[in-house]
């Protein structure tokens, strides 16, 4: 469960306030995977940042009675002067895991090689995405964020991630953010739609798509 409570943020830009979340009062259902849906610029990215505690709103609070994690596809999950197993073991300490369980699996998933225990500001951007995404598969949350990234790499790495990541759904939530339509249908069943600063909940992910498309004529 993911409660929002009060909830508001805005940023000002060019003099001018941009209201992001208008004073959000909403329970989110566990066990959903929900699909977020919004046009470019409404806060999808914002909002995740938020409900994982990697940025502040400006009023109201978010009460969860489960473990949540950062969001998967930013780059702001992972320091770049760090190793890619010392990012590991500062995310296990962080969220209370056996560091050698997380380095095995994440050093396996990623298949990154000697990259692994070099600094992350020699990877490509590919390299980090996979970096993060192993970290993040390889602990156990609630609910997972995942911000336009369900797989990376070639053809047979993005089966690889598309097998695990479903089977971390079979026992989590998930919030998603993806622009592609058939990937939310394949990893989502209820959506959430944001526009012009309120989130509206729906069960049938069908609906929400439905909703979503008629807004941005």
């Amino acid at each position: 469960m993911i409660r929002f409570e009060n909830l508001s943020k805005s940023f000002w830009i060019k003099g001018k306030q941009k209201v992001v979340i208008d004073n959000l009062n909403l329970t989110l259902p566990s066990g959903r995977s929900l699909g977020l849906l919004g046009r470019n610029g409404a806060g999808k990215s914002t909002l995740l940042q938020i409900i994982a505690g990697t940025m502040n709103a400006d009023s109201g609070r978010i009460v969860t009675d489960g473990s949540i994690s950062w969001p998967v596809g930013q780059a702001n999950s992972i320091h770049r002067e760090l190793s890619g197993a010392e990012n590991v073991k500062f995310l296990a300490r962080i969220y209370g895991v056996d560091t050698e369980e997380l380095i095995d699996f994440v050093e396996e998933f990623s298949e990154l090689g000697d990259f692994f225990y070099m600094p992350v500001r020699s990877y490509s951007s590919g390299m980090r995405a996979r970096l993060a995404f192993g970290a993040s598969m390889g602990i156990h949350f609630d609910t997972y964020l995942v911000d336009e990234v369900t797989a990376v790499g070639d053809a047979r790495f993005k089966s690889k991630s598309q097998e695990v990541f479903q089977a971390r759904m079979s026992h989590s939530s998930a919030i998603v953010v993806n622009h592609s339509m058939p990937s939310l249908r394949k990893y989502c069943d209820s959506g959430l739609v944001l526009e012009n600063g309120s989130v509206t909940y729906f069960e049938d992910l069908d609906e929400a798509i439905e909703y979503h498309t008629e807004q941005l004529k």
